[in-house]
């Protein structure tokens, strides 16, 4: 098994996007059929800009694009491409989809949730909730340290770096409990509060405090304190099971073969464990509006705890991922966001602290765990950020 450190990708995902959007808006491109996208217009979003973004699916970047965009001066909705290669079906805009390290919101709002409650302390250190989880050569982490990827635990093991070797290992099983294990073992990258490494491994070891101070599985006090709430009726966790129950679109990673060739692999089907609290979630574009409107406005976290989501740590160069979300500045403004990516799915939720803009896109991505950012994501970007 290899380290699996999603930092990289992640970083250069959101710079790619903020490049993209500092380039200005992309000229509509020629199309040799209309656009196949679906959609409606209210006042304020570019609806000629979405519906030419979403044009031409599905072609070597995407197989399908869901989405939603949405604020204080109007609403756009639109969908484009397929169920399936084999049918060549319209894609489905209610889809379900693999929602990737957009789970970490959740995660961040239950562990804040439970702070609210006087069950969890934000700045007690880990050790204290997970007696013997890290060895001695930890120094104390918090929860907060956990929350803002500020611990310096290093990455855990997954079933290797290249798409072969993951594929090959789809349907099998590595626990939360391995992957966390595999990463004590490394011993701490920094000291607590040095810098900030985004990692999977914060949101796993997050998970064991969850099911700890609680009693119940991760599932169970994510579902009952956010997702319910937020009224995510379509939102689940599907631990070991590797389908996507109920309507969804098909996932594809394009792969070059041993001739120069490149095929389609149908990625649809993946037992996502070792993901877990920090990205196994499987969700829709409606459910994670949902999450992001209830969040900012404070109907699932209460202030204080709220602020952690819009805090980055301070003092610490090039910080800028809160308790579950992103910071990044445009055209003046300040988004929060966070991305997803799964083999097969790439999904962003951005909004402005003030709800005046949101986006959320589900692209069911031919390589979305790439370095560069997806080309028709990035056109739904500059198209809904306009």
């Amino acid at each position: 098994m290899h380290s699996t450190r999603p930092r990289r990708r992640t970083t250069v995902l959101t710079a790619s996007l903020v490049l993209a959007l500092a380039a200005g808006p992309l000229a509509a491109p020629a199309f040799a059929a209309p656009p196949s996208a679906t959609a409606r217009q209210a006042a304020g979003p570019d609806a000629e800009a979405l519906r030419a973004a979403l044009a031409g699916l599905p072609d070597s970047d995407a197989t399908a694009a869901l989405v939603r965009v949405g604020g204080t001066d109007g609403t756009w909705r639109g969908s484009s491409g397929v169920h399936d290669l084999e049918s060549g079906a319209a894609a489905d805009p209610d889809a379900r989809f693999r929602a990737g390290s957009t789970t970490k919101v959740v995660t961040a709002a239950t562990v804040l949730r439970l702070a609210a409650r006087g069950k969890v302390d934000l700045d007690a250190p880990v050790q204290h909730y997970l007696p013997g989880l890290l060895t001695k050569a930890f120094e104390p982490i918090s929860v907060r340290q956990l929350l803002n990827h500020t611990s310096g635990i290093q990455a855990g093991d997954g079933f290797g770096d290249a798409f072969e070797d993951q594929y090959a290992h789809r349907f099998d099983t590595l626990t939360p409990g391995q992957v966390v294990a595999s990463a004590v073992a490394k011993g701490p990258e920094f000291r607590p509060g040095e810098r900030q490494d985004y990692l999977n491994i914060n949101y796993t070891v997050l998970g064991l405090l969850i099911e700890k101070v609680t009693g119940h599985s991760y599932a169970t006090e994510a579902t009952r304190l956010v997702l319910r709430p937020a009224g995510m009726r379509d939102t689940y966790f599907p631990g070991t099971d590797p389908r996507i129950r109920g309507p969804h679109n098909h996932g594809y990673q394009l792969v070059q073969q041993s001739d120069g060739t490149t095929k389609f692999v149908d990625v649809t089907e993946w037992n996502q464990a070792d993901r877990w609290a920090a990205g196994d979630m499987i969700s829709t574009t409606a459910d994670l509006e949902r999450l992001i409107t209830s969040l900012f406005r404070g109907r699932i976290v209460p202030e204080p705890q709220l602020k952690e989501m819009f805090t980055v740590p301070a003092g610490i160069a090039g910080a800028d991922y809160s308790a579950g979300l992103q910071r990044f500045e445009y055209g003046g403004k300040v988004y929060w966001l966070k991305s997803g990516a799964r083999y097969g799915y790439s999904t962003v939720v951005l909004a402005t602290r003030d709800l005046s803009r949101t986006l959320v896109y589900s692209v069911d991505s031919t390589d979305a765990k790439g370095e560069s950012m997806n080309a028709v994501a990035e056109r739904i970007a500059l198209a809904a950020l306009k």
